[in-house]
């Protein structure tokens, strides 16, 4: 019961900016999974938004990650913006690159986390570099449209409810939870897209 009053306050308390972060990021999520590319424009916004929030928050490496997601924002504006939408095709990675971005992401994960721990006063360093490192690639992922982006997301935002959690930034914990939810079903709509995709390429074919 105290955890809950302590979130119930902790949400009461949130920042005007940090609930603009929120709205504006779930409205990128949305459009994210209907293949929209002005999806990108509000990652623009809310991740300028998180960059002041988590520095001042003590995560730095978070707050780093979100100056990268900005980047990536940009690029996937251009990306997204030289083709229609029915052109946007989903795609899917071979399993050995799967095997080889968890391989490599987890040893970067260990000593970016050990550097944190050494040389600076990072909160949750461990947990942070993991999701910091993780999001990297799954944020390009999305760029290519790669299906399996939004598996590395759903374990990706689940560490995060606890990170954001744990540094009094409850509702941007709870954004998380909604990600996590919102990942899961597009994960399934893409996955849909993607059979019909493969179904249409095959009736072409014929």
């Amino acid at each position: 019961m105290e955890i809950i009053n302590e979130v119930v306050q902790g949400l009461i308390d949130t920042s005007a900016l940090e609930w603009a972060g929120v709205i504006i990021g779930t409205f990128y999520l949305i459009f994210i999974a209907k293949k929209n590319r002005f999806g990108w424009f509000f990652a623009m916004v809310s991740t300028s938004i998180y960059i002041y929030l988590c520095y001042h928050a003590g995560l730095y490496i978070e707050s780093a990650l979100q100056v990268f997601y900005f980047v990536m924002a940009i690029y996937g504006w251009f990306s997204w913006n030289k083709v229609s939408s029915k052109e946007r095709f989903i795609i899917r990675w071979p399993l050995k690159y799967h095997l080889i971005n968890i391989l490599v992401s987890s040893i970067i994960t260990v000593l970016l986390g050990y550097i944190m721990v050494v040389f600076t006063d990072q909160k949750n360093p461990y947990l942070d570099a993991f999701s910091t490192v993780f999001s990297l690639v799954a944020t390009f992922m999305v760029t290519q449209r790669v299906l399996e982006n939004w598996i590395y997301w759903i374990v990706i935002d689940a560490a995060l409810i606890f990170l954001y959690s744990a540094r009094g930034l409850h509702l941007t914990g709870f954004h998380y939870l909604v990600y996590t939810i919102i990942a899961i079903f597009a994960f399934f709509s893409w996955y849909k897209l993607y059979k019909a995709q493969k179904i249409e390429n095959h009736i072409h074919r014929t």
